[in-house]
Formats: C-alpha cells, structure tokens, sequence
C-alpha cells in the first residue's frame, strides 16, 4: 500500500517523555474507536517495547514481542539488513485471530511490510493482522492501520528513551552520585 513518494528529511523532530506518552494513548484511543477487538497484542522490538507496554495494560491483553533490527550503523540512522527472530516471546503462544502489530514509527515501512508479510506466512491461526505505529513518515512505503502523527516531511524522530543509547554504566553513577541518589 503506497503512501507518498520518497520526500527528503528536513529538520529533526525531538520528542520528551510527556509528549511520547499522549502520543500512544491517542494510538490506544483510535484502536478502541476502532472498534477491533484483538485477540493477540504484537510489539517490535526495540522501538515497539514502549507502545506495546501501553496499550497491553490499557486494553488489558497480554504483550508478545518479535526482536526486529535493522538501523545499526551511524548512530542508528544507517539501515542495514533487516533480521526478524526465530521466535515471538509471549505467554500465550503463537499470534492468532486478529492480531494487533505495534511499533514506535513507519519510516520507509520496509520493516513493517516484512514483518506483516512474514506472519502471514508462519502462523497460518492469524484471521486477520493490522498495523498501528505513532507515527508515520511521508517516505514511507506502508500505510500502518492506525497512525497519530502523519510527518509528511519524514524529519528524523529523536525518541525520549535514546538518551541510553550512549550512556553508559560509568557515566550513569557518576549522574547519580551528582544529583545525590542512593543507590545502596
């Protein structure tokens, strides 16, 4: 499903923790106004975590997780070979019924679009799989079922929780001993 053609990135989009938040409860809002009534909750893994986390305490349904990566080289921004897992971690076994996919974004939507693709072809118990990000690029491919954020301009998106990308343990205590935290 094409959405735009490729637009170029113009400046960075920079998103705090509040903000991140409002965004996957207006996600969770438009899925229930929806009225699709999921019987398997799918995250990815990394970028989904969060979203997933939300929306399975919200609509009260346990969390399965597929690890996908593919943007590993120059901070991230790189996309390299998309690799899917061998396996979904969840309580309730492989996804069936209606299932709902979570990620964070749909950037080119190649991952989205390979990930969907390669559900449909492993668990033959899905009836029917959509698709919900917070949001979605004008460069991308995919047009994900439910989005918040249309970013025609497909600026690059800088997340609340990558501020660990490149904190390490050494430089977190050193923080922690500065703001005076006792972590004993």
């Amino acid at each position: 499903m094409s959405v735009s053609p490729p637009q170029t990135p113009t400046q960075d989009l920079r998103v705090e923790w509040p903000e991140y938040y409002r965004l996957v409860e207006a996600l969770a809002l438009k899925i229930h106004e929806s009225g699709y009534a999921f019987n398997s909750l799918l995250c990815l893994a990394r970028g989904g975590l969060r979203v997933g986390d939300v929306i399975s305490r919200i609509f009260e349904r346990p969390l399965g997780v597929l690890t996908v990566s593919s943007y590993r080289d120059e901070e991230g921004r790189q996309r390299g070979e998309l690799r899917i897992a061998a396996a979904i971690s969840s309580i309730e076994g492989e996804p069936r019924g209606r299932v709902l996919l979570v990620d964070d974004l749909a950037d080119s939507g190649v991952t989205l679009a390979a990930v969907v693709e390669h559900l449909r072809q492993r668990f033959g118990a899905i009836d029917e799989l959509r698709t919900a990000v917070i949001w979605l690029k004008g460069c991308s491919q995919v047009r994900p079922d439910y989005f918040v954020s249309y970013l025609p301009d497909s600026p690059w998106i800088h997340q609340p929780f990558e501020v660990y990308d490149h904190l390490r343990p050494e430089q977190l205590a050193q923080r922690l001993q500065a703001e005076g935290v006792n972590r004993r």
